[in-house]
């Protein structure tokens, strides 16, 4: 279990690290990694609605960019793993559903259509309202599907950073 509370400066390879206690865009988790998780699960332990999590369905990305541009899409992530780039796209086969991977800050283009597909979703998310899920009260609890569903968080202003929440990844949900 991961403990999240909104922090104003971390580490570069986190989102508090880079955005602080500003929004953090829309993402799926741990995109970079060769199969992210399935499922995750977000429980509060002190929350408010000032501060919700957003949710779009990456669905309509798919709809609105094409799916045949998003699978032809390679992406390479921002830093090596364990020594090794793997190239990625943005739209691949899991082994029971399709994995739809994003995260304009820890994925780059690996390829011309690579840059195409990624501007594209880029423009897509800059469009859209996604749909704000505010975890208030102790054992509020949303499970997300990280291949499927973009999540993020709004900003986060001073009165509100003792926000906490515990995240757990599932690989599924039997």
């Amino acid at each position: 279990m991961q403990r999240l509370v909104p922090l104003s400066v971390s580490t570069p390879n986190t989102y508090s690290g880079n955005y602080g206690l500003d929004p953090f865009p829309l993402h799926t988790d741990l995109a970079h990694w060769r199969l992210p998780p399935r499922y995750f699960m977000l429980r509060c332990v002190k929350g408010y609605a000032e501060v919700p999590t957003l949710v779009f369905d990456g669905n309509q990305v798919v709809s609105n960019i094409g799916r045949e541009l998003l699978r032809r899409a390679v992406v390479r992530p921002r830093r090596p793993k364990a020594g090794e780039v793997r190239l990625l796209r943005l739209l691949g086969d899991g082994p029971d559903a399709e994995i739809l991977r994003w995260d304009s800050l820890y994925l780059k283009p690996a390829s011309r259509i690579g840059e195409i597909a990624v501007a594209s979703v880029s423009e897509c998310l800059g469009s859209i309202t996604p749909t704000a899920v505010a975890l208030i009260e102790k054992g509020d609890t949303m499970v997300i599907d990280n291949w499927r569903m973009l999540h993020g968080r709004s900003a986060v202003m001073e009165s509100y950073q003792n926000r906490h929440l515990e995240r757990v990844y599932l690989g599924s949900l039997n």
